[in-house]
């Protein structure tokens, strides 16, 4: 048994071994990247000066209002988070901490990772063109898209790259802008089928989204949860599983329809 002398310095030697890990905690690399909201790009309008769809072979019409993708802003992957940062982070609700390996390759170069996002994006940029059109019923042999947004990875921006040349192209069959001179944000991916599919981030997406003035911001229908959880006031949320809800949305939307909420 310890003697009432000797307790607290005993107690005191034995705390030292914890106070040294909390010590290497607070500054050494963790496994964690942090994200908040990012940039947004009018997918109806230009970047860095250049028109983002371009449709060759078939009727263009003028749009109004905007159709805003979204995205986040990670930590780079060589970049060291460490415990402090992570508990500023945890706490705040514009920013995330993410598993590094959820947003980065393991074992792969900085060079690796950015062929493989715009690896994506252009993957992506295919999908939706071939989903756009054929929402259409139009044949890519006659009708040319090209796309300007190279520089931005990822496959998140489907959705809306879809959607912009669905509006952008006359003879939809139902006329008018698909924003109603709104701003309309989301994200998503799809395939050249239509199906849209998750992408993660969403509740920072929101926070980018309303920040640029959107009111309506389209969300995959299963990352519901994740978008209402730091909703901001003001922006509402529709859910989608298809090209064809997005479209179907935005229209009952411009005619003062009931659509769908997260």
């Amino acid at each position: 048994m310890l003697s009432r002398l000797t307790r607290p310095r005993a107690l005191a030697l034995c705390a030292l071994p914890v106070v040294a890990l909390l010590v290497v905690a607070g500054v050494a690399p963790l496994p964690f990247t942090l994200a908040q909201p990012g940039s947004t790009s009018d997918v109806l309008g230009k970047h860095k000066g250049r028109q983002v769809i371009t449709v060759s072979g078939a009727p263009v019409r003028t749009t109004e209002g905007k159709l805003l993708m979204t995205t986040i802003v990670a930590t780079g992957p060589r970049t060291d988070v460490d415990l402090g940062d992570v508990v500023d982070s945890w706490f705040r609700g514009d920013r995330a901490v993410l598993p590094h390996d959820s947003v980065y390759p393991p074992g792969k170069s900085d060079a690796e990772i950015e062929k493989r996002n715009l690896g994506q994006m252009r993957q992506s940029q295919n999908s939706a063109v071939q989903a756009a059109l054929g929402h259409l019923g139009k044949s890519p042999e006659q009708v040319r898209v090209d796309l300007e947004l190279a520089d931005i990875g990822g496959p998140s921006a489907g959705l809306f790259f879809a959607l912009g040349i669905i509006d952008k192209i006359e003879g939809d069959g139902a006329g008018g802008d698909l924003t109603g001179g709104r701003t309309i944000a989301g994200t998503g991916t799809v395939e050249a089928d239509g199906t849209v599919g998750a992408v993660g981030g969403v509740s920072l997406k929101t926070q980018a989204a309303h920040r640029d003035g959107a009111t309506v911001f389209l969300v995959p229908k299963d990352e519901c949860a994740d978008a209402r959880a730091e909703k901001p006031e003001g922006l509402r949320l529709v859910p989608v599983s298809t090209l064809k809800d997005a479209v179907s949305s935005l229209r009952a939307l411009e005619r003062g329809q009931k659509v769908p909420s997260c």
